[in-house]
C-alpha cells in the first residue's frame, strides 16, 4: 500500500444542463482552474453514457465489458482527477438507475446530461500523484511520488 496525506483546497460547484458533455465539462473546469488533483461527486440525470461494468475474465490485461445507457437515468457517482501526461484525466464510477434497473460502472464515453446534473469538485493539495500506463495490466493507474 502507498499513501499520501494532503488537504482540501478550493471547492467548485457546477451545474451541467440538458445535453451537455459531463466528462468534457469536468475536464474543462479543472483545466481552466489549474486543478491537477481532485475528488468529485455527481448527482442528477444522464441521457447518454458508455460504461465499463467489469472485465470479461479475471485476467491481466483485462478485456472490458461495455454497456450503453442510451436513455435517461438517475446517477450518483464519485470520481478522482489526476494529471496524465500533463492533462487532467477523469476517473468516475457511478450507479445509473432507470425504473427497476440499476447499472454500476466506470463512465468512459458519450456522457450527456439529462435535464440537470450537479458536480462538487474538491481540489486536493499537498498530493504528488499522476496517472500512468501500467504495461503489466494495460491500464492507466494512479502513481504516487
Amino acid at each position: 500500500m502507498q499513501y499520501q496525506v494532503g488537504k482540501i483546497g478550493r471547492v467548485v460547484v457546477a451545474k451541467f444542463e440538458d445535453k451537455e458533455d459531463v466528462l468534457g465539462n469536468l475536464y474543462t473546469i479543472v483545466k481552466k482552474e489549474g486543478i491537477t488533483s481532485a475528488v468529485f461527486y455527481l448527482v442528477g440525470g444522464m441521457r447518454e453514457g458508455k460504461i465499463v461494468v467489469g472485465p470479461e475474465k479475471d485476467v491481466l490485461p483485462p478485456t472490458p465489458v461495455w454497456r450503453t445507457l442510451g436513455e435517461s437515468h438517475e446517477v450518483v457517482g464519485f470520481g478522482t482527477i489526476f494529471n496524465q501526461n500533463n492533462e487532467p484525466k477523469v476517473h468516475l464510477h457511478a450507479a445509473f438507475g432507470k425504473k427497476d434497473s440499476v447499472k454500476v460502472g466506470c463512465l468512459r464515453e458519450n456522457s450527456t446530461t439529462f435535464l440537470v446534473l450537479e458536480a462538487v469538485i474538491m481540489e486536493l493539495t499537498g498530493i504528488n500523484a499522476v496517472r500512468e500506463l501500467d504495461p503489466a495490466i494495460g491500464m492507466n493507474i494512479l502513481k504516487l511520488y
